[in-house]
C-alpha cells in the first residue's frame, strides 16, 4: 500500500536579519525617516500655500481694490471744495493753498495706509493662529498614526513580562525600522520560548530522574536498619548514609524548586498568608521545643493571589532558619502577618548569633551561610532563603533582612494583594 504523502509544510515567516545585505538604494525603501520627511514637510508646505493665500486675500480687501477713494471733489468751480469723511482737514476746506492741501492729502492717504496695514496684521495672527491649532491637531493625529506600532510592541512586551511567551507582535505594513524592530522582537521571544520550554522538560525529567534513585537508596537503608540482628558498625554505617541521603534529596528538592521558582507565576489562587503562616509554625513546632526556641506572633488574614505551595515554602524556610539559628537558650523566633499600605507582609523575626550588616546580601545567594562551609552542616542545604527570595519575586514581592539588635534576623516578605 502506497504511503501517503506528507502534507506541504508552510514556509517560516522571513525575519529580519541584520547580517542581509542591505538594498542597493536604502533611500528609497518607505523608512520612518522618509516617511516622517515627507509628512511634515507636506505639512509644512500646505501650511504655508493656505497662509499666503489667506495674507493675499486680506492685503486685496486692505487696499480695497476699486472702492471709492478717501475724497473727492464737490464742486469742480473755480472755488474748488473736496469733501471726505476720513480727513476732517480737507472737508469743505477753503483758504489753503496748494501746499497745504497737498499735504493735507498726503496725511490722510498716510492714515489710511496704516489703518490697512494694522488691519492686515490683526487678521494675519489671528489666521495664524487658527493654522496653528489645526497643524497641531493634525501633527498630533498623524504622529499617533505613526508611533502606533510602537504602542503594539509595548503591549505584546507587558504580556511578555507576565510570562505569556507565546505573545507575538505579527506586526504588518511596509518594511520600515518598526517592523524590522517588531520581527526582532517577535525573533527573540520565539529563541526564548524555546529555551524556557527546554528548561521545563530539563526540570521534569530530572525532578524524575533524580528522585528515583534516591528514593530507592532511602528504602534499602530503612530496610536494613530494621534488621535487629544487623551488627552495630553496620546500623551506625546506614544511619550515616541515610542522613546524607536525606541530604541528598533536601538538595535535589532545592534546586527544582529554585528552578520552577524562577519565572513567573501564572495560575494564581486567593492564598492567605495567616493560613500559610500557621501551617508552617505547626510543622516547625516540634523541632523548635527540642531546641528550647519558644514560637510566638499574632497571624491577621492577608491574602494575596499566588500559589499556595510555594507561599507555604517561604513561610517554612523562614520559621525553620529562625529556629535552626537560634541561641542555645531562651530563644524565640515571632511570626506576625498583616496588610500594611496595600501589600501583604510576612514578618519572622528571631534571637540568634550576631549578623553583621555587610553579611545581609550574601545570605540570599545559593549555597552561603553565615561564617560556616558550603558543606558539613547540619541546619541544611544553603538553599532555603534563595528559594525565599526566588519565591517572592515570583509573586511580585520582595524580602528584605534586617539585623536585630542583640543578635538575629528580621526577615520582612512584602507581596501584592
Amino acid at each position: 500500500m502506497a504511503s501517503t504523502p506528507p502534507p506541504p509544510q508552510t514556509p517560516p515567516k522571513p525575519t529580519w536579519d541584520p547580517r542581509r545585505p542591505q538594498p542597493a538604494l536604502p533611500w528609497l525603501r518607505p523608512t520612518i525617516r522618509i516617511r516622517l520627511t515627507l509628512l511634515y514637510g507636506g505639512m509644512f508646505l500646505i501650511a504655508g500655500i493656505l497662509l499666503l493665500s489667506i495674507i493675499y486675500l486680506l492685503a486685496a480687501q486692505a487696499i480695497s481694490t476699486g472702492n471709492q477713494p478717501p475724497f473727492k471733489i464737490v464742486s469742480a468751480s473755480d472755488d474748488v471744495k473736496v469733501a471726505s469723511a476720513d480727513c476732517p482737514a480737507v472737508n469743505n476746506a477753503t483758504g489753503l493753498t496748494l501746499t497745504q492741501f497737498n499735504s493735507a492729502i498726503s496725511t490722510c492717504i498716510d492714515l489710511q495706509r496704516q489703518h490697512a496695514l494694522d488691519n492686515l496684521l490683526s487678521r494675519s495672527l489671528l489666521a495664524l493662529l487658527g493654522l496653528a491649532i489645526i497643524a497641531f491637531a493634525f501633527g498630533y493625529a498623524m504622529a499617533g498614526r505613526v508611533l502606533s506600532p510602537l504602542g503594539r510592541i509595548t503591549r505584546t512586551a507587558r504580556a511578555v513580562a507576565g510570562s505569556d511567551l507565546s505573545r507575538r507582535i505579527e506586526l504588518d505594513g511596509p518594511d520600515d525600522e518598526l517592523k524590522e524592530l517588531a520581527d526582532t522582537f517577535d525573533e527573540m521571544l520565539e529563541r526564548l520560548q524555546r529555551a524556557f520550554t527546554a528548561q521545563q522538560r530539563f526540570v521534569g525529567n530530572a525532578s524524575h530522574e533524580l528522585r528515583t534513585p534516591l528514593a530507592i537508596n532511602r528504602t534499602l537503608l530503612e530496610v536494613h536498619l530494621s534488621d535487629p540482628g544487623a551488627p552495630m558498625e553496620l546500623q551506625q554505617l546506614g544511619k550515616t548514609l541515610l542522613a546524607t541521603n536525606e541530604r541528598s534529596e533536601q538538595l535535589v528538592e532545592g534546586l527544582l524548586l529554585l528552578a520552577r521558582s524562577d519565572n513567573q507565576i501564572v495560575e494564581r489562587k486567593p492564598v492567605d498568608l495567616a493560613e500559610v503562616a500557621e501551617q508552617a509554625v505547626d510543622q516547625v513546632h516540634g523541632e523548635a521545643a527540642a531546641k528550647g526556641v519558644v514560637i510566638r506572633g499574632e497571624q491577621k488574614p492577608a491574602v494575596v493571589q499566588g500559589n499556595g505551595v510555594l507561599l507555604e515554602r517561604i513561610a517554612l524556610n523562614l520559621v525553620q532558619n529562625a529556629v535552626r539559628y537560634n541561641v542555645p537558650e531562651d530563644g524565640w523566633v515571632e511570626v506576625t502577618t498583616d496588610v500594611q499600605h496595600g501589600q501583604a507582609v510576612l514578618v519572622v523575626s528571631n534571637t540568634g548569633p550576631v549578623v553583621p550588616a555587610y553579611e545581609i546580601d550574601n545570605l540570599f545567594e545559593p549555597f552561603r551561610r553565615l561564617r560556616t562551609e558550603r558543606t558539613g552542616s547540619d541546619k541544611g542545604v544553603g538553599l532555603g532563603l534563595s528559594i525565599v527570595r526566588s519565591v517572592a519575586r515570583a509573586h511580585g514581592g520582595h524580602i528584605a533582612a534586617q539585623p536585630r539588635e542583640g543578635g538575629g534576623l528580621v526577615m520582612r516578605v512584602t507581596l501584592p494583594v
